[in-house]
This record gives C-alpha cells, sequence and structure tokens, in this order.
C-alpha cells in the first residue's frame, strides 16, 4: 500500500501540519479514520497529559478499533487515538462546559497531536490511559508545536482542530 498522508489544522490560526498514517501498525484505526475523513472540532488542550491538543468526536468506525501500537508514552507529532465513555468524561475536574458537542453521547472519540515531549498518559480518576498511535506528523510540527503553545496560554475558545487528506 502507498503511504497516505493527512493534513491536521487549527483553523483559526490557520496553522497546519501533514502526517503519515501509519498503516503498517495501526491498519484497522488508519482505515476507519481514513474513510471518515474530514473530521474535526473544537479543540481541547490536555490537563494531564502534557503536551496535547485534541477535539472529541462521536464515534465514526463501524466497530470500536482495537487497542493496536499502543503507547503511553507518545512522542512528538504522535496521533494518537481514544474513546472514553460519557461517564468517563463527566466529572466537572476535566472541565469541559455543559454545552461541549460531546455531551450525552455514550462513547466519544478523542483524536490527538502530540507537539512536545516529555508526555504521560495517566489520568488521576482512571489511571493509565493507553492511546492507539495511528499517524505521525512528517512535516510542520514545529509551526503545530508554537501554535499549540499558543493555544495554551491564550485559550482554546472558538478554535478548532481539523483532520483532512492531504
Amino acid at each position: 500500500m502507498a503511504d497516505r498522508f493527512i493534513e491536521v489544522s487549527l483553523d483559526k490560526r490557520g496553522v497546519s501540519c501533514t502526517a503519515r498514517l501509519l498503516d503498517d501498525r495501526a491498519p484497522i484505526t488508519c482505515e476507519a479514520v481514513w474513510n471518515a475523513l474530514p473530521l474535526g472540532g473544537d479543540v481541547y488542550h490536555a490537563k494531564y497529559a502534557r503536551n496535547e491538543i485534541y477535539t472529541l468526536l462521536p464515534v465514526f468506525a463501524p466497530a470500536e478499533p482495537p487497542l493496536e501500537n499502543p503507547t503511553i508514552t507518545p512522542i512528538p507529532g504522535d496521533l494518537c487515538y481514544f474513546t472514553f465513555t460519557d461517564v468517563q468524561l463527566g466529572t466537572s475536574s476535566y472541565g469541559y462546559e455543559a454545552e461541549a458537542g460531546h455531551r450525552g453521547r455514550p462513547t466519544v472519540v478523542d483524536l490527538a497531536l502530540f507537539y512536545e515531549r516529555n508526555n504521560l498518559l495517566i489520568n488521576g480518576d482512571a489511571g493509565w490511559v493507553p492511546g492507539i498511535v495511528w499517524g505521525a506528523v512528517v512535516d510542520g510540527l514545529d509551526r503545530m508545536a508554537d501554535a499549540c503553545q499558543d493555544l495554551w496560554r491564550a485559550g482554546a475558545l472558538g478554535e478548532s482542530l481539523s483532520f483532512r487528506r492531504a
């Protein structure tokens, strides 16, 4: 199979990077994401995992991908896939507003981009939170990391994270 690429964007900031799908390591997840593109929604910056931005989406795969190519220590440029239940994300400690688009969904998909080092996927409420590494940024990570730092300091309100075929 030929390499497949996607564009990951912070739309309001006008910043994007290019990632290669890791079809050889996470084929089921890559196929599910690829078939669902374009995807996107409100962006959030991680509270627990450190250098991560993500969006929360409705389930889009016909069946939940297995935990292929898992990690709890993502590196800069990793794209990760997680699923959570509405109960897992429902406590006020997560800080999601009552109007957040994922509220009321029994299962939520979290597509994430890690932009810097020293990430550890542990949550005080749930413990270890392994993710599926399904993509790797191959161009533009420096620009995206700068925009992610700006998102952390200036805020995410009104910004969206988008994934589309390149």
